[in-house]
């Protein structure tokens, strides 16, 4: 494709993002037209009363603008962690809680709600929990030296989450089924809706951590769909490059679990997109895959507040849409193999 269409095209998705994020600030049970909203945003620019009402600018500000930039950056990191696993492992089915970070950072935060801990204790154990498992799952596959390293790798990772997710349920059972385990559950499932511009701050800083080595290391990204026996003959540290981006991918999908819970099918669905769009060079794949992914994200939560009275979990979305499409790849595959 000529660069000129590639910038007209970066364009148009940025164009496209932009209407996405206004429309998600206007829409929901408290409408706020575009004028009011454009009136908000020239006073916080210029530092005067807009001289909106008091209900506007605690609408825009303290409620929507939190979880539309929690969306954004969250759906932007698990895209990014799913395209940077699926290009590590060569393997399209990988996604980022492959490695056992969604089970482990929502069993600590299924049991900060068993425990009945404040908020910010729930959301700091799930990410211990995310980081525990990924740490367990390295230490068993470092120990197994028989089979092929990344094979050994997923298969733990596939076991830690099914041990962590037995802990899950009997946690479920023991927790109190009118006061805890509809927190659980909800949690779980995911969402937005619970998210402050304090605890957004908190956990964004740990996913632009993890997001900023997949960046600078996305040119050599391509070198780890080759043979490792090639890519170490490029003068490539296969071992090292592999585990810097697995840490990456973990640390920031550990952080955006803690925060909105379990959000499941954007790292494995969004990335398949963003190849379709700009072919599988991951200096192209991972701006797309951010860009998809975020806006994925905000619509979905968009949706989950506007479709019905009441708030639907934003894993029950992202599945409704994430496996009829994961579906059509395949038949997809099956057709052109």
């Amino acid at each position: 494709m000529p660069a000129r269409h590639r910038v007209s095209l970066w364009l148009v998705a940025a164009a496209l993002l932009a209407t996405i994020v206004a429309t998600a600030f206007a829409v929901g049970k408290y409408p706020v037209s575009p004028s009011d909203l454009l009136r908000a945003l020239a006073g916080r620019l210029a530092g005067t009363d807009s001289g909106l009402p008091q209900a506007v600018e605690t609408v825009i500000w303290n409620i929507r603008l939190p979880r539309i930039a929690a969306g954004l950056l969250v759906g932007a990191v698990l895209a990014a962690a799913g395209a940077a696993y699926q290009g590590m492992f060569r393997n399209p089915l990988v996604s980022p809680d492959i490695l056992g970070v969604s089970t482990g950072a929502g069993l600590g935060a299924s049991l900060g709600i068993f425990l009945s801990l404040p908020l910010a204790a729930v959301q700091g154990l799930a990410f211990v929990g995310g980081l525990a498992a990924v740490g367990i799952v390295y230490q068993i596959a470092s120990l197994v030296r028989r089979h092929d390293p990344v094979l050994v790798l997923v298969l733990a990772g596939v076991a830690i989450s099914a041990l962590l997710g037995a802990g899950i349920s009997l946690i479920k059972i023991l927790s109190d089924p009118y006061a805890q385990l509809a927190s659980i559950t909800f949690w779980l499932l995911g969402g937005l809706n619970a998210v402050t511009c304090s605890e957004l701050a908190a956990t964004a800083p740990a996913m632009l951590a993890g997001l900023v080595p997949m960046a600078l290391l996305r040119w050599r990204m391509n070198l780890l769909s080759l043979a490792d026996e090639e890519a170490s003959a490029l003068g490539i540290d296969v071992v090292r490059l592999r585990l810097i981006l697995v840490t990456a991918a973990t640390l920031s999908t550990a952080a955006t679990v803690s925060l909105a819970g379990i959000v499941g099918w954007i790292g494995l669905v969004v990335p398949h997109i963003a190849r379709l769009l700009v072919g599988p060079d991951f200096s192209r794949l991972l701006p797309a895959s951010l860009l998809l992914g975020a806006g994925f994200l905000v619509i979905t939560d968009t949706l989950a507040r506007t479709v019905v009275s009441m708030e639907l979990p934003l894993g029950i979305l992202t599945a409704l849409v994430g496996a009829p499409f994961f579906l059509f790849l395949l038949a997809r595959g099956g057709k052109t193999a």
